[in-house]
């Protein structure tokens, strides 16, 4: 979902600066609440599970795609299901992404130690192959979201400053641990309002578990759809974050994010849109030089999967803070 959100702040861009140009995002349904803001696109939810399933669904997808009269198709993912599209959408101006696969090889293995274009930036280049120009470095973001009633009955009032803190990720590799974690709550809940985020019942169960422990704690995980918890995230001073998509959630609502980096590092372009580098705490590069062992932080050494030990409870809530 990160990699989806990434995309709203260029695809505002995008239009306005060119505001005559009808844009139409094809995506999984489950996604479509990330581009509600954007008033001049149009959403296409494909079912890759049954419409679109397979070849023959790719092809009965293309023809649906061929009707809306498209002139041209920027693929932002650039994976087998949009290469087989692109056969089915021949004569159709096709651009798609340079993942910078071979820089981020030479990244991982330490030939190159400079930032890497941006995955934003990635996105903007694609539609520059196409021919158009425009910038994403002052980026427009939406006003935050009213609260409706359901939300506010179980979260209660906003009126402290609310910090968002989404405490998991996809691997072990990029997670702080919990116990540290709780250590950082207690200490922000004493002046903030604190919200976590997170998915799935082993994860709900452990925020619950944090959340039941203070009365400046809610835990939202499980509780909303997609679109209250994005009025949720627009009302946030700032997200706590592993390398995860809440980050990106929270950065494409122009909210600030501080992220926690285990195994993976934000040299390789994934970091939260327009945020401070400051807001990116590393683990001790010193102590696990290897870093970054791999892309996704699927890919590591033994012990490297205990790196983010070496990031202080204390860093990191004098980051929060800060921001506040």
């Amino acid at each position: 979902m990160g990699d989806v959100a990434m995309t709203v702040p260029v695809l505002t861009a995008f239009s306005n600066a060119n505001p005559t140009i009808k844009l139409t995002v094809l995506t999984k349904k489950q996604f479509t609440p990330l581009f509600r803001d954007l008033k001049m696109v149009t959403v296409f939810s494909a079912d890759f599970n049954t419409t679109h399933k397979g070849v023959l669904g790719l092809y009965r997808l293309s023809k649906t795609v061929r009707n809306t009269h498209i002139d041209a198709v920027a693929d932002l993912h650039n994976v087998l299901r949009t290469k087989v599209l692109k056969l089915f959408l021949s004569g159709v101006k096709f651009a798609q992404i340079d993942k910078g696969r071979a820089e981020k090889k030479a990244l991982i293995t330490g030939k190159i130690t400079t930032p890497l274009r941006t995955t934003p930036q990635r996105y903007a280049d694609v539609f520059r192959t196409l021919g158009f120009e425009f910038e994403i470095d002052t980026p427009f973001f939406p006003t935050p979201k009213p609260l409706d009633t359901e939300i506010t009955k179980v979260l209660g009032d906003f009126s402290k400053p609310v910090i968002g803190i989404a405490p998991f990720a996809a691997y072990a590799s990029k997670t702080y641990p919990i116990s540290k974690m709780d250590k950082v709550i207690f200490e922000l809940q004493k002046e903030s309002k604190i919200l976590l985020f997170g998915g799935g019942p082993t994860e709900t169960k452990q925020l619950e578990t944090i959340a039941s422990k203070y009365s400046n704690v809610g835990c939202v995980a499980g509780k909303f759809s997609l679109d209250q918890e994005l009025d949720i995230i627009s009302n946030l001073k700032v997200m706590l974050s592993m390398d995860s998509s809440n980050g990106h959630m929270a950065a494409m609502l122009g909210v600030k994010v501080v992220t926690l980096w285990g195994v993976t590092h934000p040299f390789a372009g994934f970091a939260p849109f327009h945020q401070l580098a400051t807001h990116n705490l590393l683990s001790d590069l010193g102590k696990y030089p290897k870093i970054p062992t791999s892309i996704y932080g699927n890919n590591y050494p033994e012990g490297y999967e205990l790196a983010m030990q070496t990031i202080s409870v204390e860093s990191i809530i004098k980051t929060v803070q800060d921001t506040l």
